[in-house]
């Protein structure tokens, strides 16, 4: 893409947001030229904006939360890596609650409305973020960013938890690779031994066996599937041969690395626009993520 790209009209989703439980109606309008991405608290007044920048990240518990000021939007990650996946530049979201809800737990919803519509080409060029030197990121957890000049964009993501039932998973994105089809439409996943653990923390309110692979790493028992079956009001929930639970099936063998980089591609999003780099990450999370993220606008003077 040479042009920066708006939507050709507005999209409305409603849903409950995965941590906060609360519903929140988002309305995803087209924006002018050079605007980026922009969400507007509109519970709180037309004027409550935050725009979706590394420097506005406020929290990194299991979800990516902006702020400024008064206004929060938590959970933006998802749709951050639609809009740039379907190569929008300019959007600006309206949203009435403090959560981005989490619909089915992948970025399909967004991508099942926009992408029939197509784009609307805007007359200013794309401003591509570049790099003139590595970036390597590291933390104590074996989480590893690095990001390394290119003339094209590419990602590549391996994931490792420790797991028998995941193994250890790879993924990539490039511009070869269609996001709407491979990537986008992958969900979110969390470990079986951790929902009571994340319901008595308050961190889950809103999460349902129908917007996130569940994963049975550990035997647990026919009480244990029953309490889990009444926290989600879902009945017939068992532990299918492959050490999931069966409330879906998988999208992908690796479906669990693909959401990964879906995130991955969401929280670069706050660079400010577009990379045109080759990202490497292994173990990565929305901490070293947005940490990344606002060192590239640090060394491309963003901020």
């Amino acid at each position: 893409m040479t042009h920066q790209n708006t939507l050709k009209k507005e999209y409305s989703f409603t849903g409950k947001g995965l941590h906060t439980g609360k519903i929140a109606t988002i309305i995803i309008k087209p924006a002018a030229e050079n605007t980026g991405i922009v969400f507007v608290r509109t519970d709180i007044g037309p004027e409550a904006k935050v725009a979706a920048l590394a420097e506005n990240v406020t929290s990194t518990a299991r979800s990516t939360t902006i702020s400024c000021g008064e206004a929060s939007v938590s959970t933006v990650e998802h749709l951050l890596s639609a809009l740039t996946g379907l190569s929008i530049d300019n959007a600006l979201i309206e949203i009435d609650n403090v959560e981005v809800p989490i619909l089915d737990g992948s970025a399909k919803p967004y991508i099942d409305a926009i992408a029939p519509d197509g784009v609307f080409e805007q007359e200013a060029a794309r401003k591509y973020i570049t790099l003139s030197e590595p970036l390597i990121l590291e933390k104590g957890n074996g989480a590893k960013v690095c990001l390394y000049p290119s003339d094209k964009f590419s990602y590549d993501i391996t994931i490792d938890f420790n797991s028998h039932v995941l193994g250890v998973q790879t993924a990539h994105f490039d511009g070869s690779v269609d996001y709407c089809k491979e990537i986008g439409i992958c969900r979110t996943f969390c470990f079986f031994h951790e929902i009571e653990f994340l319901f008595a923390n308050n961190l889950i309110k809103g999460g349902d066996v129908d917007n996130a692979l569940v994963i049975v790493e550990h035997p647990v028992t026919a009480e244990q599937i029953d309490r889990v079956a009444k926290v989600f009001g879902k009945e017939g929930i068992h532990v299918s041969s492959n050490g999931y639970l069966n409330n879906v099936r998988l999208r992908y063998e690796n479906e669990c690395a693909r959401h990964k980089l879906l995130d991955l591609i969401g929280d670069l999003r706050l660079c400010g626009g577009f990379l045109k780099a080759h990202v490497v990450a292994e173990k990565a999370g929305h901490s070293i993520n947005t940490v990344v993220a606002k060192e590239v606008r640090k060394k491309t003077n963003a901020i």
